[in-house]
């Protein structure tokens, strides 16, 4: 008993194993965790052959790249990383960043956040293995995404219930992709089939998303029958009613309770079963009736009547029909998992096959993240990091030299300064000679690299060869002692604050370079954010997701250039205070010993 709990204890302590991979010819894969509570999609019961719409753009996903041109290699993987789902794409477009993809959930439990599935991509050997039909269970008779390039619109499902006629035009800027805009001339027409017949036993669904711009009258959305019996959805301004009607008389009428917002996309459903007939405006049941329902068949229409009049102004997208009654909790996971709410979706990370599956670092999945705009921000700044630190270290090194020479120089003058200054340029004497201070002055005006680096010197050097042009020389080996003029004196001191004005303007020199680098920097870091967050906004606008698991990644993107940009600005912003305190001070030590060479020199030469 006590070596089993030892090893139980054991085994409690070793790390638990990573989740497997379902493929080794796929190299990445993303969790996506299906959320029906309360802060989700708030689903009441559990679900079967649920499709779910996934949302990919730059918010959320960013290595496009890393897919094939056409999504040929992605698949969808159950919880237990075996089974696969099937799924169909809508729109791919690695360009802009931007994916549809309806995938097939055989099981969505109700108010728990504990089932995920996975999305593997990344293997460019593979082959398309798309399922539109498989992508919906058999209750869905009728599926129109009004995708781009199908025109008239194509059914989805197995049951191939495609358009008969199709006056309307596709819509580039609808919901969920492409949708259906129709102008009140004319409208689509499906044929009746066996899949779309209505049994009260079963029940019957219609639903689709749709979106006015002003109120009408009369305006017809659907109808379905004929003069012995039909019903139908109609606009009053912008309420819509559900009518049933049996030889041209209204038997029933739901209440205008559904009220449109115009310019806003809803979610309409109109749900048949036994004697009653329910209306569902984003999600919620707005209005119903109880009355018999007429045998209901022939052609199904949308946008008109019957006699092509009563046209509907607006646009439709994901027009659906199931031979089925759908339950409040289907309806509400269609608003919550395609809507702009779109919170049925959570989407994790992304993770790699090497290691385990191990999830990328929160600074590569940032970094992933970046738009172009923001890469041309930060390739700029990282310019300007660049030629900070080239000025940064050569103006570090030529002060290190400064200071390094400066002192050597002021040793050397110090042992001559009780001498008279002697402005003869002769090269030949011996700096180390302390037996004649006299020479030794002199002997600091010609060329020596250890000195060279000291302004101070180069000053000196300026303020001698001026004495030497100014100098007498005698006939023979004896010179005539120099004498100087007031005059003299101050050209001398003039020809000192020239050489002292250069060698400001040479420590100076690229100094400005460090201040664009302090003040600009921040700001164009703060430009790419601000773009970055606008490119990330219009995306989710786009795409509809507005879950925020979907904004973080594009905002902390956008927050990189900003990053970017202060640490170009806070070094720079050291280094250049650092080197100024530094450049003061040799200008100080230049001025003081201007000051004190023309004070000798008049004093010894005048």
């Amino acid at each position: 008993m006590r070596r089993s709990l030892l090893f139980f204890l054991f085994c409690l302590m070793l790390p638990l194993s990573a989740q497997a991979w379902w493929s080794d010819d796929w190299q990445y894969r993303k969790q996506i965790t299906l959320d029906t509570t309360a802060a989700g999609a708030d689903i009441a019961e559990p679900l079967t052959d649920v499709p779910v719409l996934v949302r990919l753009h730059t918010g959320n996903f960013g290595y496009f790249l890393d897919i094939m041109p056409a999504g040929e290699d992605i698949r969808f993987i159950a919880g237990d990383d075996k089974t696969p789902l099937e799924y169909h794409i809508e729109k791919f477009d690695p360009i802009n960043e931007m994916a549809l993809i309806w995938v097939r959930i055989p099981e969505l439990p109700a108010s728990a956040a504990t089932r995920s599935i996975w999305m593997y991509y990344g293997n460019p050997d593979a082959v398309d293995a798309q399922d539109a039909a498989g992508s919906f269970g058999a209750r869905e008779a009728l599926v129109y995404h009004f995708m781009k390039g199908e025109t008239p619109p194509r059914d989805a499902t197995a049951y191939a219930n495609h358009v008969s006629g199709f006056n309307a035009t596709l819509d580039p800027a609808a919901l969920i992709g492409d949708g259906a805009a129709f102008d009140g001339s004319g409208g689509l027409v499906v044929p009746a089939a066996p899949s779309l017949a209505f049994a009260p036993e079963e029940g019957w669904t219609w639903s689709a998303w749709v979106k006015v711009e002003a109120g009408q009258s009369g305006a017809v959305l659907l109808e379905r029958g004929d003069a012995a019996g039909r019903f139908s959805l109609r606009l009053e301004d912008l309420s819509v009613t559900a009518r049933v009607e049996a030889d041209g008389a209204v038997l029933a009428e739901t209440p205008g309770n559904a009220a449109l917002t115009p310019g806003n996309w809803h979610h309409l459903a109109l749900r048949l079963e036994q004697e009653r007939l329910a209306l569902f405006l984003d999600g919620l049941e707005t209005a119903f009736v109880e009355t018999a329902l007429p045998p209901l068949q022939g052609d199904l229409r949308v946008g008109m009547n019957a006699a092509g009049e009563a046209g509907f102004i607006g646009a439709l997208d994901e027009m659906r029909v199931s031979n089925t009654a759908r339950s409040a909790a289907w309806i509400q996971a269609a608003v919550n998992g395609q809507g702009p709410a779109s919170n049925l979706l959570v989407y994790g990370e992304d993770g790699q096959q090497e290691g385990g599956g191990e999830s990328h670092s929160y600074f590569a999945v940032t970094l992933a993240n970046v738009t172009v705009d923001g890469w041309v921000v930060i390739v700029m700044l990282a310019i300007m990091a660049a030629i900070s630190w080239v000025v940064m270290v050569s103006k570090g090194l030529v002060i290190g030299r400064v200071r390094k020479d400066k002192p050597r120089f002021q040793q050397a003058f110090a042992r001559i300064s009780g001498s008279k200054v002697d402005a003869l340029d002769d090269d030949s004497v011996d700096t180390e000679d302390d037996s004649n201070e006299s020479a030794l002055l002199t002997a600091l005006s010609g060329k020596h690299e250890h000195f060279e680096s000291s302004p101070i010197y180069r000053i000196y050097h300026a303020a001698v060869h001026e004495m030497h042009h100014r100098s007498a020389r005698a006939v023979g080996a004896q010179a005539v002692p120099l004498e100087l003029s007031p005059q003299a004196v101050n050209a001398i001191r003039a020809t000192m604050d020239s050489a002292m004005v250069r060698e400001n303007q040479k420590l100076n020199s690229q100094m400005v370079l460090l201040t664009i680098a302090i003040s600009g920097g921040p700001f164009l870091g703060l430009l790419g954010t601000v773009v970055g967050v606008m490119i990330t906004f219009a995306s989710i606008a786009a795409s509809g997701d507005v879950d925020v698991n979907a904004i973080a990644p594009g905002i902390a993107a956008a927050l990189v250039a900003t990053v970017a940009g202060l640490a170009v600005a806070i070094p720079a912003l050291f280094g250049y205070n650092y080197l100024s305190s530094r450049i003061k001070e040799i200008s100080a030590d230049m001025r003081v010993f201007a000051d004190e060479f023309v004070a000798k020199i008049a004093e010894q030469h005048s």
